[in-house]
């Protein structure tokens, strides 16, 4: 595989994390971007990663550190859009505020990111884009809240739109849509009981790991996937067939 700059978002989270580090198995260059300053700086300290520190929903920022990772390390042609907040509320409890913030982090985001890569990618005729979905767009938002949920049905929406358009230029746009992964939100955010619940409901019965998730994205940007474009895969365990 020819060795290439990949930018990951939400890299100080476990699903990040384990896909920057998959990444640098790989051989690639990854600029792992959060906003976590100290916790960015630190695990790519302890990687060989390049730390970016940056809220994707800033779009000014957003342009910025891609200007500054491009010319720190090269043009970017692998961009794993995974930063994310999860909102567990449902319409009526939903603030216009929450709304703004969670579709700003997790579709806005995606966008400014993709729109500022794409043109290179293009250029260069390769390229590939990852975009962290959810189980919850195809659920009707069985796991999570209102704003959530449409934020990663719209995510599905910009998959498909940017895939459509780069097809024909060596660029493939896809997207992973996980159930329940085995990070904070789950550890720390729901009691045992909750745990156990949802545990049930999961037909392998545990939860996904990051690592897991990672494989996925190395999957899509293996030039052997170079067929593959607009597709969703699914990482539920069984929950849902389609």
């Amino acid at each position: 595989m020819t060795k290439r700059i990949a930018l990951v978002t939400g890299a100080a989270g476990p699903m990040g994390l384990a896909t920057a580090q998959a990444l640098m198995a790989e051989g690639h260059k990854v600029a792992m971007a959060d906003m976590n300053r100290e916790k960015i700086e630190r695990l790519a300290r302890e990687t060989g990663g390049y730390a970016v520190v940056l809220d994707v929903a800033d779009r000014q920022a957003a342009l910025a550190a891609c200007d500054r990772v491009e010319k720190e390390l090269g043009p970017v042609d692998i961009l794993v859009n995974n930063a994310g907040i999860l909102s567990n509320n449902k319409s009526a409890a939903t603030t216009p505020e929450e709304w703004r913030k969670v579709l700003s982090i997790n579709l806005d985001g995606a966008f400014w990111l993709s729109q500022r890569l794409l043109p290179g990618m293009k250029e260069r005729r390769w390229g590939r884009i990852v975009n962290t979905c959810s189980f919850a767009m195809k659920s009707g938002g069985l796991t999570a809240g209102t704003a959530y949920t449409v934020s990663k049905a719209a995510l599905q929406g910009l998959t498909f739109s940017l895939a459509r358009e780069s097809t024909g230029f060596g660029v493939t746009v896809n997207g992973i849509a996980p159930a329940h992964v085995n990070t904070p939100m789950v550890t720390e955010q729901l009691t045992e009981v909750q745990r156990q619940a949802l545990l049930k409901q999961i037909p392998v019965g545990r939860f996904c790991e990051p690592e897991e998730f990672a494989h996925c994205v190395r999957f899509f940007v293996s030039p052997l996937s170079g067929f593959i474009t607009g597709e969703i895969l699914d990482l539920n365990g069984g929950l849902q067939f389609d």
